[in-house]
This record gives structure tokens, sequence and C-alpha cells, in this order.
């Protein structure tokens, strides 16, 4: 069976850090991973995705601040989160996919969901 499991996820004043990380076990391969986010009442963003040799995208909110990596385990995913602000305040979603491809950062292009982790900002 398939899960995601994220952790780290906290409360923190604007300015400091945050580093979230999440497993995926039961996939067998390495995967397309990512970071997706939802705020209450507001649409769900998409926040940074890797694929297994590396490649990253971001969305341009987070760029410069958050920076997404894979662990030395199979399909173990961090997202270090910089400079927060109290507008990244939200619920943080892993994501996988079920191949090593390349994908937009989209929620559709990812079949596999994690349970969320909180991230509150405080200005």
């Amino acid at each position: 069976q398939v899960r995601l499991v994220e952790s780290g996820g906290g409360s923190v004043q604007a300015g400091q850090s945050l580093r979230i990380s999440c497993v995926a076990s039961g996939l067998g391969v390495s995967v397309s991973m990512g970071w997706f986010r939802q705020a209450p009442g507001q649409e769900g963003e998409g926040v940074a995705n890797i694929d297994p040799n590396g490649n990253a995208n971001y969305a341009e909110s987070v760029k410069g601040r958050f920076a997404i990596s894979r662990g030395d385990g199979q399909n173990t995913l961090f997202l270090q989160m910089n400079d927060l602000k109290p507008e990244d305040s939200a619920m943080y979603y892993c994501a996988a996919r079920t191949d090593s491809g390349r994908a937009p950062l989209n929620k559709h292009f990812y079949s596999l969901w994690g349970q969320g982790t909180q991230v509150t900002v405080s200005s």
C-alpha cells in the first residue's frame, strides 16, 4: 500500500525558516514528487516539484526563498522554507506521481497525496 506522510510543519514568525518532510512508502521506484499548499478559502497552489534526476520547478511566489530536495532514501522529499511570510500560511501537501517523468506544477498530474502538514506564519 502506498503512503505519503508529511512532517515538520508548525508555527513561526515572519522571516523565520521551517523545513517540512515527506516519506513515500510502497512505491518501489523513484518517482516525481511535489509540494502543494492550500489556505482556507483559497485555491490550491503548486509550490515546487522535483523529478528523480533533481530537476525542480518552483512557483514564482516562492522562488529564491524555498528549496525542494530529495533525501538519500527512495522517495523522501524535503521543502526548506526560508524568509517565511504570512501569506505562506497553508496546509502543505506532499504529492507523488507513479512514474519518474517531469510534470507541470499542477495537481492534476499527481495521483498520490499525503494528509498534509500545517504551516502558520505570523507577522
